[in-house]
């Protein structure tokens, strides 16, 4: 006696492949909110470090902000 087969329709096909963009999504997603989150820790880092040189510089206040508001030099 031979087997049924069943049949897949395209539209089982369709709903099959959107489950799998979906969990492709919240994959991507999970990703994407990890690497900013690393990009804040890596940027509160620098805070911290800046923040840490100003203390022990022997820089004045206005040789600071006067660096910091300098245009950069081109080099051409």
């Amino acid at each position: 006696m031979a087997r049924k087969r069943t049949r897949i329709t395209i539209d089982d096909k369709i709903e099959a492949q959107k489950l799998v963009v979906s969990r492709a999504k919240d994959k991507y997603d999970a990703a994407v909110d990890e690497l900013e989150r690393l990009y804040k820790l890596r940027d509160e880092e620098h805070r911290k470090d800046i923040l840490k040189r100003l203390a022990t510089s022997k820089r004045t206040y206005e040789e600071i902000i006067k660096f910091l508001e300098a245009e950069p030099e081109k080099n051409d």
